[in-house]
């Protein structure tokens, strides 16, 4: 009996190892930074407001998620390696979209046209979505393989870059604007999140998969979506800004929380699995067996 339980151990989903705190701070900040960058190009160039300073917010966010990478890799320096896989590689387009980023940036910074400003916040973008693609890529993590998984990285990276942007503009004129962008992108993240989930259960996902996100579910779709919404509502009716900074930090919070479980807390392993089981002695085969999956309907009840 001890020797099967130890065989199963040895062939069920574990949590995978490789990404750790640091691999998660590019997803955090990095991120948020990308959609920082997107939605003050957006927003500026429709309401003409001065985008240089949450431009530079935008750019050092997504260095700093680079550079946690950067420490994680045991040799740094071989870092540059990662420019030469281009048809290959979602990490290498991440890369150069960060590169062009920066140089595009910093060129908005301090010639601050509008071209340049609006091909900073398509990088933005661009960047989230390679994010996502880096996951999805990784065929052995079934939480990050997941067709699903994409719209959850892609739209909790824009509603983190609007709450950032409502923090840091609540007392310009303009603040309304990023806490009404809040609503639509809090309802698109919240909505890809339930169907993310739903799918996983219908699907079957390794047990750990499914517990990790059970513990944040509800705190990241009242605390960090629903309770925003109706945060950035409130704040635009009745004038008041705070309420609308309050709004944006619950937002990025929910957001960094959610990546940082995804990463590092609900990635597990495909594992092994059996077809059918062989049985001694008869000519029938018996059921197949996935140990450490679960298809669970929790979500969806």
């Amino acid at each position: 009996m001890n020797h099967s339980v130890r065989a199963v151990d040895r062939i069920a989903p574990r949590r995978q190892g490789n990404w750790d705190w640091r691999a998660a701070g590019n997803f955090v900040a990095g991120g948020a930074g990308g959609g920082v960058l997107a939605c003050v190009a957006a927003l500026s160039i429709g309401l003409g407001f001065d985008p240089r300073l949450l431009l530079a917010v935008g750019l050092a966010m997504m260095g700093f998620g680079l550079t946690c990478v950067w420490f994680e890799i045991g040799r740094p320096w071989r870092a540059m390696n990662v420019f030469r896989h281009v048809g290959s590689s979602w990490m290498t387009r991440e890369a150069y979209v960060a590169l062009f980023a920066m140089g595009t940036g910093l060129l908005a910074i301090g010639l601050g046209t509008r071209p340049l400003v609006a091909a900073t916040g398509l990088l933005g973008l661009l960047f989230i979505y390679a994010q996502a693609r880096i996951l999805a890529a990784n065929k052995g993590i079934p939480a990050w393989r997941h067709g699903r998984c994409l719209p959850v990285v892609l739209s909790t990276g824009l509603a983190e870059g609007a709450g950032l942007v409502a923090c840091a503009g609540a007392w310009a004129a303009w603040w309304r604007y990023p806490a009404m962008l809040l609503v639509p992108l809090c309802a698109w993240r919240v909505i890809a999140w339930r169907r993310y989930l739903a799918a996983l259960a219908a699907d079957g996902a390794p047990v750990g998969t499914l517990t990790a996100f059970r513990r944040i579910n509800s705190l990241f779709v009242w605390g960090g979506n629903l309770v925003p919404v109706v945060l950035a509502g409130v704040a635009v009716l009745a004038d008041a800004p705070i309420l609308a900074v309050l709004a944006g930090m619950l937002t990025v919070a929910a957001g960094w929380q959610m990546k940082y479980s995804l990463v590092c807390r609900a990635a597990f392993t495909q594992g092994f699995a059996l077809p059918k089981q062989p049985v001694r002695g008869n000519s029938r085969t018996g059921p197949g067996v996935k140990p450490g999956w679960q298809w669970n309907r929790w979500l969806t009840d």
